[in-house]
């Protein structure tokens, strides 16, 4: 039986790890997680949010992912979304969700990115 989602994982190019921990942690305020020793060999980097977590992992041939994403549940969306693109990151509204507020951006190596929060009242 599943009872919740651990993670989610991204691919990155070799060599990006510099230009990812400053988006997920200077951009989004996320918090770099230590990866297990035999997998930091490998390159990459984890990061988490309270239980939200993603890995970022090194693929040879990267492709970044342009339509798969994860979906991250923010609250004072409007806010958040101002601080990113205070930080240099796009935002993209999309009002195609019923009963959601949510936007689209990009992290540094082109994967998308879903943030969204349900509508009250």
């Amino acid at each position: 039986m599943i009872t919740s989602l651990d993670h989610v994982q991204l691919a990155a190019p070799e060599g990006s790890e510099d230009a990812l921990r400053a988006y997920y942690t200077g951009v989004l305020g996320m918090t770099e997680i230590p990866k297990p020793p035999v997998l930091a060999a490998r390159g990459g980097c984890w990061f988490a949010a309270g239980p939200v977590q993603l890995h970022l992992g090194i693929e040879a041939d990267f492709r970044p992912a342009r339509k798969a994403h994860p979906g991250l549940r923010v609250t004072g969306i409007e806010a958040y979304a101002a601080l990113l693109a205070e930080r240099g990151a796009e935002v993209v509204w999309d009002d195609n969700l019923p009963g959601h507020r949510r936007f689209y951006s990009h992290d540094p190596v082109g994967n998308r990115l879903e943030f969204l929060e349900p509508v009250t009242g």
